[in-house]
């Protein structure tokens, strides 16, 4: 039963930094291929965006937030390791739950094979869909 280590480890990565620094940096990432993108109806000024993102062996999905939630599906496990810790598998088949403005990620693909999500972000539609926190 690794889903419970998979959602601490995401927890864990969330709440490593509960203050964001001023010096948050907004861009999109290559490695993002958005499927379809939609105004939230009954909710003004929210959107969702339904993307699919794939990372190569030794790339890295840098720390960021997004405001608003971020959920999704770990469509190819792979091998993570976040900074200072040993590697861990993130199994296909673990739930994504991102919760607004938490930092989130800042991990390397160790491998062996690249790690692909599906995500859906319910966000603020004249927002970035990413801030990266330094």
């Amino acid at each position: 039963m690794r889903a419970p280590s998979v959602v601490r480890l995401f927890l864990a990565a969330s709440l490593c930094t509960l203050t964001i620094g001023a010096s948050a940096v907004s861009y999109d990432t290559p490695n993002r291929h958005e499927l379809k993108r939609a105004d939230l109806s009954g909710a003004p000024g929210m959107e969702v965006i339904t993307s699919i993102s794939e990372y190569q062996v030794g790339e890295s999905i840098p720390r960021h937030l997004h405001h608003g939630v971020e959920t999704g599906y770990v469509l190819q496990g792979s091998m993570i390791q976040m900074p200072g810790q040993a590697p861990t598998r993130l199994e296909s088949g673990s739930p994504i739950m991102n919760l607004r403005d938490v930092p989130h990620a800042g991990f390397k693909v160790v491998g062996p094979e690249p790690l692909k999500l599906l995500t859906v972000h319910v966000v603020d539609k004249d927002k970035p869909l990413y801030d990266w926190v330094k």
